[in-house]
């Protein structure tokens, strides 16, 4: 599973992701719990297709 697809089946599941840090061409992203609450995972990737989905968005919430 792609990090996409991951943000994707997250936020279908009614869950949330935010961005953590933007550096150097690496974004890492939180993945929180269905209320907002608890960090349950994180990740961390360069990849251009995931830095092309978050685009300028803080979360999943924008």
């Amino acid at each position: 599973m792609t990090a996409v697809e991951t943000l994707e089946r997250w936020t279908d599941s009614g869950a949330v992701w935010r961005v953590l840090s933007r550096r150097g061409g690496t974004i890492t992203v939180g993945l929180f719990r269905c209320d907002g609450g608890e960090e349950v995972d994180r990740i961390t990737s360069s990849t251009p297709d995931l830095i092309a989905f978050i685009g300028d968005r803080d979360s999943s919430e924008d």
